[in-house]
């Protein structure tokens, strides 16, 4: 596996509008057991809000979570990857950048959420699959 495409397959795409509440968001979050959801209007992708966002926007602000829209505490435009992007490339990008979500977007349409717990996952997959090959040859070369 070596492109984003694959990982996201047959995934479910979460997000939200920017009129939302933060309060339905995090709702929504919490529900789904996400830590971050991205903000679409219309068929385009206008922001992320994360735990991170929720922090630092809005808690650290005293802001009434029941009342702030989404649309002003999220990220705006945030930085995202397409389907055709290399994983490896992926993580670099998030690495440098310190994210631990990006957005998968074709155009400005998004295609799903990668989170740096996936890539990690992912990660260990391939490196369990490349011991099993080792031990398999090990076993025939003895």
């Amino acid at each position: 596996m070596e492109h984003i495409r694959e990982l996201i397959r047959e995934r479910e795409v979460f997000f939200v509008d920017p009129a939302r509440t933060v309060l339905d968001t995090v709702r929504y979050m919490v529900a789904r057991n996400i830590g971050a959801v991205a903000v679409v209007k219309g068929d385009d992708l206008v922001g992320i809000f994360t735990e991170r966002d929720l922090m630092k926007r809005v808690v650290s602000h005293g802001l009434d979570v029941s009342q702030t829209m989404v649309r002003h505490v999220m990220t705006p435009e945030p930085k995202t990857v397409s389907p055709d992007d290399r994983i490896m490339d992926c993580m670099r990008m998030m690495k440098e950048n310190n994210f631990r979500h990006v957005p998968i977007c074709d155009g400005r349409k998004l295609k799903g959420l990668l989170s740096l717990r996936d890539l990690i996952l992912h990660d260990l997959a391939e490196k369990d699959g490349q011991v099993e090959a080792m031990r398999a040859y090990i076993t025939q070369a003895s």
